[in-house]
């Protein structure tokens, strides 16, 4: 990039597009580079102030609602969203306390502190036998769609749906636990 010798100077007063490209070129010396960390975190950040936005309109709509139902289902939402946010934040501190060398209270810790002891190994086992009875829950919620699918309209089909991918996804945390514990 080429240096310009003093930047209070037009250099090209006669030229506008000599002007614009100085002007430009002005810009972007004074602007400090991103690195990829900070356009990572404010990629999350920008996603945890969706998320809040979101959750806010749900509540609204949730509170406005008379009908039971409309409010279970609702709070069924609003209850995910407000995890994803906090789950965005996490994220968002963890990169952050990277970028600056610091620990926020809200970041992720605890990866280096994984090492086999008695509490992880105790650990380690309980991890097995959740994901078998999350696995074994899968296969019973199955069991009651194709039962309960006539009823209400489809409706308990549909929670039960979303109770089945909210064991596989607990699946997929426990097997990633287990995954980082066995290295340990």
């Amino acid at each position: 990039m080429a240096q310009v010798p003093n930047p209070g100077a037009i250099l090209f007063p006669d030229d506008p597009e000599a002007m614009i490209f100085e002007r430009q070129m002005l810009r972007e010396q004074q602007a400090p580079e991103i690195c990829e960390i900070e356009k990572l975190m404010k990629q999350f950040d920008a996603h945890e102030d969706q998320e809040g936005e979101f959750l806010r309109q749900y509540q609204e709509i949730k509170e406005k609602s008379k009908n039971p139902l409309i409010k279970f289902l609702l709070q069924l939402i609003i209850t995910d969203e407000e995890k994803h946010r906090a789950t965005m934040h996490a994220i968002a501190a963890t990169l952050d306390g990277d970028l600056t060398w610091t620990r926020p209270k809200d970041a992720f810790r605890g990866f280096g502190e994984l090492h086999k002891d008695k509490e992880n190994e105790e650990l380690l086992e309980l991890t097995v036998a959740f994901i078998q009875h999350e696995k074994e829950g899968i296969k019973d919620y199955k069991r009651l769609i194709k039962s309960s699918k006539n009823y209400y309209r489809g409706l308990f089909a549909m929670l039960l749906q979303t109770i089945i991918r909210d064991s596989e996804k607990h699946v997929e945390i426990l097997e990633f636990l287990r995954q980082k514990l066995k290295q340990a």
